[in-house]
């Protein structure tokens, strides 16, 4: 008999530490779902959806290069070169 109330008392502990991490799963979906509302209320406020999130990253992305390759070009070469 006293084999099953080591049983039962294990089974007891489990079913805790299931409850436990499932509360804690709970609360950290509950957590990630409140950053994702906030991320995607900062888009709307940049006037991006999430849809076009990649497609607005790689825009910027290729304005930067643009702007640096320009800065480049407009510094004087002759000039930097003389050191």
């Amino acid at each position: 008999m006293t084999d099953y109330e080591k049983e039962l008392n294990i089974l007891k502990d489990n079913l805790e530490k299931a409850k436990s991490l499932k509360y804690k799963a709970e609360a950290r979906l509950e957590q990630l779902n409140k950053q994702q509302e906030e991320i995607i209320k900062e888009l709307e406020e940049l006037g991006v959806s999430p849809d076009e999130l990649d497609s607005e990253i790689e825009k910027l992305t290729n304005e930067i290069d643009d702007l640096f390759r320009e800065a480049n070009e407009l510094l004087p070469k002759d000039i930097l070169e003389k050191k």
